[in-house]
């Protein structure tokens, strides 16, 4: 079955179940879950029961749409995604956005737990995603186009909407929730880099690394999606602070900035 008709039939289910047309979406990284808490009304949907969907592995991910109300505007907010590490091919990664394509999303929040390569960062920092570098060796475009999606060469030169990074640049300086800029880079994972590979990263300008968001981004703009990306600065990159990185150091990092992380997003969807 070609990809727009598994996305569309994905759609139709999510339809019956009470999920409406969202407004804007959110995807929520590693340790960030807990933001769909504070939607109101919520429809829960896990990924299991939905036909086609690939199904979050992480453990801290807990694989689920909820979809429902935040300041009067329909919210769909996926708890967790599904990662190349795992074994997913990318036309699985990507099927999550293309299923919101089919819902009729405008506008995505795309978030992400990355490791600091920018020296001047540190663990709890949010970085607004201004641009990212593919080091993932494939393309999620790859193979015969769908048309039904877009067209067969799409524009990346503003992947990032640059007014909505302007508009979190400003909330972030009234809430005093400060936010860096910066390029994020993707890695395939599912081990954590060198710190051989974290100079060499550094040397072609990223500024935070991670293992998620550029396929998804990238098949957002394929589809005509506007994307706002967030990367938590959950740990700082092998080599940075000569010191051993763990997942769990990435989710305790994640608890503690929650309180911001949750207040930036109400904002965002407030404003937005």
């Amino acid at each position: 079955m070609e990809e727009h008709l598994k996305a569309q039939e994905a759609a139709h289910y999510l339809e019956k179940a009470g999920i409406g047309k969202p407004k804007i979406g959110v995807i929520l990284g590693s340790g960030l879950g807990n933001f769909a808490d504070e939607i109101e009304d919520a429809v829960e949907i896990p990924y299991k029961e939905i036909p086609h969907f690939p199904v979050s592995t992480v453990q801290s991910h807990k694989g689920q749409f909820v979809f429902g109300n935040l300041f009067g505007k329909a919210v769909l907010a996926m708890q967790g995604r599904v990662h190349y590490y795992e074994g997913y091919t990318m036309n699985q990664v990507i099927f999550p956005i293309r299923v919101m394509q089919k819902l009729g999303l405008p506008s995505l929040i795309i978030t992400n737990a990355a490791g600091g390569i920018n020296r001047h960062y540190k663990t709890g920092d949010f970085m607004l995603i201004a641009d990212h570098i593919n080091y993932l060796g494939t393309n999620p475009l790859i193979g015969s186009n769908e048309q039904e999606f877009g067209e067969r060469f799409p524009d990346m030169s503003s992947a990032y909407d640059q007014q909505w990074i302007s508009e979190a640049e400003r909330i972030g300086r009234e809430s005093e929730i400060s936010l860096r800029k910066g390029i994020y880079i993707a890695v395939t994972g599912p081990s954590f880099e060198t710190p051989a590979e974290i100079r060499m990263f550094e040397k072609i300008g990223a500024d935070a690394v991670g293992m998620s968001t550029v396929p998804e981004v990238i098949a957002a703009n394929h589809m005509g999606i506007e994307v706002l990306g967030i990367s938590c600065i959950t740990n700082m990159a092998a080599g940075v602070l000569h010191q051993k990185i763990t997942s769990e150091e990435v989710i305790e990092t994640a608890k503690r900035v929650r309180p911001d992380f949750i207040r930036l997003l109400k904002s965002l969807i407030k404003e937005k």
